[in-house]
């Protein structure tokens, strides 16, 4: 079993919170999968993305977010909505052929929205985000089929 630097603080820290007695208590690790593989949500919107960092968490939606530095994790706790990927980060080229499938982190793309705010994609392959960019209303009619794709999620990706 490979030990984290997280597991062996957390490990350190029920060591100390035993020696002070049972008022003490461990520090909690994340309550759920580590979204986008740990990359910075927000610096999609800024440059190349960016691996996020421990220090920097928040949980969203069941999900630890991790961000590169503490201002791109306030930016996400204001409006996780605008940063976090669309389709709950599943392929739009694959959600139209009516299968949801893994992503890629660093296979993206930013469409305008029909707010003019743009939105993240992530894609499979690369000729995936060539199909989106070629035909952005590809995002469209997946968005439009997405609410009939969504309870294939705990069939198709159990925890």
């Amino acid at each position: 079993m490979w030990l984290t630097r997280r597991h062996l603080l957390s490990l350190a820290a029920i060591g100390i919170a035993t020696l002070r007695g049972p008022s003490a208590r461990a520090a909690p690790l994340p309550a759920g999968p580590i979204a986008l593989n740990g990359f910075d949500a927000v610096s999609y919107f800024l440059g190349p993305p960016e691996a996020g960092r421990a220090m920097y968490e928040t949980v969203w939606q069941s999900q630890t977010w991790r961000f590169a530095r503490a201002g791109n994790r306030e930016a996400f706790r204001l409006a996780p909505e605008s940063y976090a990927p669309r389709l709950d980060g599943f392929d739009p080229v694959a959600m139209l052929a009516g299968r949801l499938v893994d992503t890629d982190p660093l296979i993206f793309a930013r469409l305008p929205g029909p707010e003019g705010i743009e939105r993240l994609y992530l894609l499979r392959h690369e000729d995936h985000r060539d199909q989106l960019l070629a035909d952005p209303g590809i995002a469209a009619r997946a968005e439009a089929r997405w609410p009939t794709l969504r309870n294939q999620i705990e069939r198709d990706f159990p925890n």
